[in-house]
């Protein structure tokens, strides 16, 4: 990382944002990242998918979720030291993100401070949320499970 590219937490404010570029989901890397992460049906067969809830093949939240950081470190964002996650408050698919979509990442500043047990650092808190070409809103954070009634 560039140090003059650097941001320290006086250079954060409460409602700034930060806006990516846009990444197109390749069919074959979903295929590949839900065989050995998430190995379900809706994500590896095509016949099946059409079946299920998705009506279609869907790339695996967490590949959005993987794919969404990845945009989000190409944003101007960039904290001094990196992006460390210390958690997630929420984490929600709430449409399906399919192979061919195009991302793109939104971070919106939410809360600046200094870290109560570390005065030498700080918390910068963002709500980012995952656009998709088709959809509105692809990806905010909060895990959602969907189940279908039998």
């Amino acid at each position: 990382m560039d140090h003059l590219s650097e941001r320290y937490l006086e250079d954060f404010a409460v409602g700034q944002t930060f806006g990516s570029g846009r990444l197109r989901i390749d069919g074959e890397r979903t295929l590949a990242f839900a065989a050995e992460f998430d190995p379900q049906p809706f994500h590896l067969d095509e016949a099946a998918a059409r079946r299920s809830i998705f009506g279609g093949l869907t790339a695996s939240g967490w590949h959005t979720a993987a794919v969404t950081m990845r945009l989000l470190v190409e944003t101007e964002l960039k904290p001094a030291g990196g992006i460390v996650g210390v958690g997630l408050d929420e984490c929600r698919w709430p449409g399906p993100v399919r192979p061919g979509d195009e991302l793109r990442v939104e971070c919106e500043v939410i809360e600046v401070r200094p870290s109560k047990s570390r005065p030498e650092q700080g918390l910068i808190k963002c709500r980012r949320s995952a656009a998709i070409s088709r959809v509105c809103d692809a990806s905010r954070q909060k895990a959602l499970r969907r189940w279908r009634e039998r």
